[in-house]
């Protein structure tokens, strides 16, 4: 059984707490919805799709936290968690998804009651749907891929960045379900290690050949015929193929192209902006701690100046296709993007 990453038990979220992984297995329980806003900006809970579920999950605490009485009065309390919500992470755009989401729902009902009902129950269906959207982006995804293919991945896009059973790695868990034995190799993932902690860990507790290997071994791997294909999640993807992912992604896709391997990203619908140009995203900057140790322990001079963006810039060019749950999109992305939608 893949892990369950979020999920909501009498009218309140119980989440793995993602920062003592891979060493301690811990589940935390949130009643209110500035703790899921912390969670959120901690990293208790990461990864597109799981954010935009915990999002929708924070707006229904939220919801039944409001003492209010009249419907506007409930409105403008939901608005202001909304607010609190959104502005934890500003690059990953399924977070923006799953709290409109629960806005329209809260707008469109009738009384204060009807609001609470309607927003909670709403919030549990897009726990339910994450799942199966990843089971069918997986299975899209398989036939893509080779029996004894070695695929190298990036970050964690598995069930820990999802509700359960995950984007890039769903793909990777359907390609093994369908019969094809496959080998997987991770990054560590640098600054915060999500590679090494978590998609080793979870690969790892699936029973999937996962090998890890540094960030910088990536080049070698690539030269050494030890991969055939990539896959990656995404944050965000633009309607011209443009794909927001954890840093470093840009770097794994760049010696992809020069070793002529295959570069593919699983991300469900709910990961694409259509609206945004390239110029218009903003790329969340993290604190500098992360870079100057390991922990407790500084690896770093102090005050030294330290430049840590969270995610890059994937262009089109570098990538064979981009799979979803409604199938696979293939270039030119403007076009094939469109025709998903």
């Amino acid at each position: 059984m893949t892990l369950k990453t979020v999920e909501w038990k009498d009218n309140s979220v119980i989440m793995i707490d993602q920062t003592k992984l891979p060493n301690i297995l811990e589940y935390v329980t949130y009643r209110d919805y500035n703790q899921i806003a912390d969670a959120i900006r901690t990293l208790v809970v990461r990864g597109a799709p799981a954010i935009g579920v915990s999002g929708a999950f924070g707006l229904a605490l939220a919801a039944l936290q409001s003492s209010a009485t009249e419907k506007n009065e409930l409105i403008s309390f939901l608005e202001n968690a909304r607010k609190i919500l959104f502005e934890t992470r500003p690059t990953a755009v399924n977070l923006a998804w799953g709290l409109e989401k629960i806005m329209q729902v809260a707008n469109q009902a009738d009384t204060v009651d009807d609001i609470r009902t309607k927003v909670v129950a709403t919030a549990k269906k897009m726990a339910q749907e994450d799942v199966q959207i990843n089971m069918e982006m997986g299975k899209n995804g398989s036939e893509l891929f080779n029996d004894n293919d070695t695929i190298m991945t990036h970050c964690n896009a598995g069930a820990l960045a999802t509700v359960g059973y995950g984007t890039a790695l769903g793909v990777i868990r359907a390609t093994k379900d369908s019969g094809k034995n496959i080998k997987v190799i991770a990054t560590e993932t640098r600054p915060v290690q999500q590679g090494s902690r978590l998609t080793a860990f979870e690969l790892k507790h699936d029973g999937i050949d996962v090998s890890l290997i540094p960030d910088t071994a990536v080049g070698y791997t690539m030269a050494n015929d030890l991969v055939n294909k990539i896959v990656v999640g995404a944050d965000r993807i633009l309607r011209t193929g443009h794909v927001y992912n954890k840093i470093g992604t840009y770097q794994v896709a760049t010696m992809a192209k020069q070793h002529n391997i295959p570069f593919y990203v699983a991300a469900p619908l709910s990961t694409f902006d259509m609206e945004s140009n390239p110029e218009d995203v903003i790329i969340e900057q993290r604190k500098a701690s992360e870079v100057t140790g390991v922990g407790e322990n500084r690896t770093a001079p102090d005050d030294i100046n330290v430049i840590n963006p969270a995610f890059d810039i994937t262009p089109p060019e570098l990538i064979a296709g981009i799979i979803t749950e409604k199938g696979v999109a293939k270039p030119p992305f403007e076009e094939s993007i469109k025709k998903l939608f």
